[in-house]
């Protein structure tokens, strides 16, 4: 029995791009984004967006976006799940870690910076190392010496034993000199499936730094690695199999995908030029810099779209940080939610059942195409200034800086929503507790780069208004009925509440005098103008007055547009942090 072929779109007439521009230009015309004086020609450039390293993304993608290029995908069909521990006990380490790998984690990345070389035992207690991959992160700076004593005690952990690793990492500098060199060829002979380097790019995405910045610094990070290793005597083959990079995954799912793409395509083109294999084994970890304090658990959510992208993205292994790392030392709930992502994501989603999911997709490939073509641009301007180590005094920090700036104004302007924190807080909240410590992955010294998240000077604004005796508080003069007032006082209230500050309301209502009294009551010197255009009309003017007259200090207008005597507006796109700052001192609360 023959099956004909099944056609989708049978039946349909064929479309075309300025069909779709002709349709999409009617409903941007109705909602006022479009004038009604603009042509088909303008749809497209109104419904791009551009990313932080100038991408711009298109909403319609058609087969002239895919670019000629090789596709090159993680080995194996699944991905390696690699907790985290930075416990500072070794017994409770040890636990953590026993616990993970019967419930479902396959290798483990160790930070030993509050332990040292001799803790090793004790933490390794118990853990079958010919089984369980193990990743050493020593802290202090790959660079320094307790790396190369971690390392060299872990080497030595497994001569004891008798076992040979089935990978992990031993996360040494290469450049540190010669002893560092000597423990890579001991690698090299005692322990082939082991790797010695760590090209680690979330220094420069914790920084604030973009996808093509982390990219082309990781690029060039590597080409240093390489040089080290190969001007020490290790052979290029060698020198690429001692090396895993390690990069940031973030909730943008399709910038992580492309990300992690074109970081396999950059070194690609590095490894046939060098005449070597071309491989690139990477390690993705939940960025950092997206994770809150404020409402924590939106962090689980941030986390499994981060986990997607960096499966979908061919990652060789990925860490899944616990949603309450930015609070402390995760608990034994925390690593739970972090390592069954990982198994909703693989056993129950089969995302890790094709090798390239994205692969073939127009915007996913064109995406790719175009990181890959600004980072190797970046990566060669980082050369032409003499290599990572050079650009790391000046150049690169500049350039991160700048980055930086462009995303502190979008979030300040909630162009960049943060969920939990500049949107939707939750000001009743109750935080979990958790002892202190290094709970989240904090990156090694990579020349005096900053670290942030992106939620930090929001989350600063809400624990000022938690350390006062009483909560700040505004009023909200809501002009009118119900249906009128709502839009604009949920918006204003929501805006409020991101710095921690609490709303009052007027209730419904025209009566000037009796929303003057309403304040009055509240016993806040800032005020709040809420309702419609046409009711700010009306009634605005009256209302301003009368606040003024009662003693308002400040008098903003939910909306734009000139209405009465009012102070300033707030409207989308506003400057919140500014809004949020300025509330404070009308409200006499130190900063």
């Amino acid at each position: 029995m023959t099956v004909p072929p099944l056609e989708i779109a049978s039946g349909f007439p064929p479309g075309s791009r300025e069909q779709w521009r002709t349709l999409a230009l009617g409903v941007l015309r109705k909602s006022g984004v479009l004038g009604e004086d603009a042509t088909p020609a303008a749809v497209e450039e109104a419904l791009s967006s551009t990313t932080h390293d100038g991408v711009t993304i298109a909403p319609l993608h058609d087969a002239a976006a895919l670019p000629a290029a090789p596709r090159i995908v993680r080995q194996g069909d699944r991905w390696d799940v690699r907790q985290r521990h930075a416990h500072p006990d070794p017994a409770v380490t040890n636990e953590a870690v026993l616990s993970d790998l019967e419930n479902g984690v396959t290798s483990i990345w160790l930070d030993l910076s509050a332990h040292g070389p001799d803790a090793l035992p004790r933490v390794l207690d118990g853990v079958h190392l010919d089984l369980a991959p193990v990743v050493l992160d020593a802290g202090a700076g790959a660079s320094g010496v307790q790396p190369i004593r971690v390392a060299g005690a872990y080497l030595d952990l497994l001569a004891e034993r008798g076992v040979t690793a089935p990978g992990g990492n031993l996360g040494l500098d290469p450049s540190a000199g010669p002893e560092t060199i000597s423990l890579l060829r001991r690698c090299l002979a005692e322990q082939p499936s082991l790797r010695g380097v760590v090209v680690d790019a979330l220094p420069y995405h914790d920084a604030g730094g973009s996808d093509v910045e982390e990219l082309g610094c990781s690029i060039a990070a590597g080409v240093a690695a390489l040089r080290s290793m190969t001007d020490a005597g290790l052979e290029v083959e060698q020198a690429i199999g001692l090396l895993e990079f390690r990069y940031a995954a973030t909730a943008d799912q399709f910038l992580t995908i492309a990300k992690l793409r074109a970081a396999r395509r950059l070194w690609a083109r590095v490894a046939e030029v060098v005449g070597g294999p071309i491989e690139q084994l990477q390690h993705a970890v939940t960025s950092s810099a997206m994770m809150t304090v404020r409402d924590p658990w939106v962090n689980m959510l941030r986390t499994t779209l981060a986990c997607f992208g960096a499966g979908v993205g061919g990652a060789d292994a990925v860490t899944v940080q616990p949603f309450d790392a930015c609070l402390g030392l995760p608990d034994a709930f925390a690593r739970r939610i972090a390592r069954n992502t990982h198994s909703l994501l693989v056993e129950e989603s089969g995302v890790a059942r094709v090798a390239d999911p994205a692969g073939g997709s127009w915007y996913v490939e064109r995406l790719t195409a175009d990181l890959a073509g600004r980072a190797w641009a970046w990566f060669q301007e980082i050369e032409r200034a003499g290599g990572i180590a050079a650009a790391r005094e000046r150049l690169v920090p500049e350039r991160i800086a700048a980055t930086r700036a462009r995303r502190a104004r979008d979030v300040a302007h909630r162009r960049d929503p943060i969920t939990g924190v500049s949107e939707f807080p939750n000001l009743a909240e109750k935080l979990p507790v958790r002892q202190s410590g290094p709970g989240l992955a904090r990156p090694v010294e990579p020349g005096g780069l900053p670290q942030i998240r992106y939620a930090e000077e929001f989350e600063a604004l809400r624990d000022l208004a938690d350390a006062q005796a009483e909560r700040p508080k505004v009023f909200l003069a809501t002009i009118g009925p119900v249906a009128a007032h709502t839009a604009r006082a949920t918006f204003a209230a929501n805006l409020f509440a991101a710095g921690g500050i609490a709303a009052v309301t007027s209730g419904p209502g025209t009566d000037s005098a009796a929303i003057a009294e309403a304040f009055r009551a509240a016993g806040t010197p800032v005020a709040c103008l809420c309702s419609s255009d046409r009711l700010y009309g009306e009634h605005a003017a009256a209302v301003a007055a009368a606040l003024r007259e009662a003693g308002a200090r400040r008098i903003w207008l939910a909306g734009k547009g000139e209405h009465g005597d009012v102070d300033a507006n707030l409207h989308a796109g506003c400057d919140a942090l500014d809004v949020l700052r300025t509330t404070f001192d009308d409200l006499g609360v130190a900063r």
